[in-house]
């Protein structure tokens, strides 16, 4: 690995502001924050509005996944995503409207939190939260990851072709993921800003 890269893998996150004082703690820390992160995306999801003319809800889960990945980093961040579609598949009520399971249209977009939550973070660990634009290219790819997994899975479960499954499951939500993107585009960077200017706050270079 080059000096280049290795400095990139070591470029902190948000979540590596909370200092651990040894590997124990460390460990502790991260397994809390993880399990947050699956809470996070829980109680976003539950805040669903159903729409017509589409089998897919409307709800604040893209949002949590794509700011735990970027305030977790790849790995707690997957994680996260991953034990929430984990816990669901076998039957605990976290999906939206209280759901579990796989077999139903939705489905997909939950495999492309795991993906997204990912890709987020490790954009994140190099620095694509900390400036507007940046941000803004971090929250669309995330969200284009979840798109990738969703439609497709839609499509198949409701026997439809492509366009139709873009039409249902990808227009009704691009106004909600256009505010979701500038809200991360604002939130994360301004964060930041904070973090920097504020004497004592600056994290140790990661361990994972």
């Amino acid at each position: 690995m080059s000096a280049s890269a290795a400095h990139l893998d070591r470029v902190p996150v948000l979540a590596d502001l909370i200092r651990a004082d040894s590997r124990n703690s460390a460990r502790v820390r991260d397994v809390i924050l993880t399990l947050a992160g699956t809470a996070f995306i829980t109680v976003a999801g539950y805040i669903a509005i159903p729409l017509p003319l589409t089998p897919v809800p409307l709800s604040l889960a893209t949002f949590a996944v794509l700011l735990t990945g970027a305030a977790l980093g790849p790995l707690r961040g997957g994680l996260s995503a991953g034990i929430y579609l984990a816990l669901g598949i076998v039957g605990v009520p976290l999906f939206a409207n209280g759901s579990s399971g796989w077999a139903f249209s939705s489905f997909g977009y939950i495999l492309g939190y795991v993906l997204a939550t990912l890709l987020v973070g490790i954009l994140a660990r190099r620095r694509s939260d900390r400036t507007v634009w940046s941000t803004l290219g971090l929250a669309t790819l995330g969200s284009l990851t979840i798109y990738a997994c969703g439609v497709p899975w839609l499509a198949a479960f409701l026997g439809v072709d492509l366009v139709t499954a873009l039409t249902l499951g990808v227009v009704p939500f691009l106004i909600g993921d256009a505010i979701k993107i500038a809200a991360m585009s604002a939130l994360l960077p301004a964060t930041w800003r904070v973090v920097d200017r504020t004497p004592g706050v600056t994290p140790p270079p990661p361990t994972r």
